[in-house]
């Protein structure tokens, strides 16, 4: 365990963000089939001050992490 697994590597998902604590960069996106996936605000793609919006639209790679499934490299659509 601890390794981080990609599921569907290549499999660009969909989803709108739930909710998103800027203050502690963390949040969870609602995906269009499956269950929520956790999101740091270091896996947004982007410069400097790295965020979502409650309803934004994004895009996505779901990896497996220690805790559960993840969003990376996400995309603001």
């Amino acid at each position: 365990m601890g390794d981080v697994e990609i599921v569907g590597m290549s499999d660009r998902q969909t989803g709108t963000v739930k909710w998103f604590n800027d203050a502690k960069g963390f949040g969870f996106i609602q995906r269009e089939s499956g269950p929520d996936v956790f999101v740091h605000f270091r896996a947004i793609r982007g410069e400097g001050h790295r965020t979502l919006v409650e309803g934004q639209k994004v895009e996505f790679t779901v990896t497996q992490g220690q805790k559960g499934l993840q969003a990376e490299d996400v995309n603001a659509l």
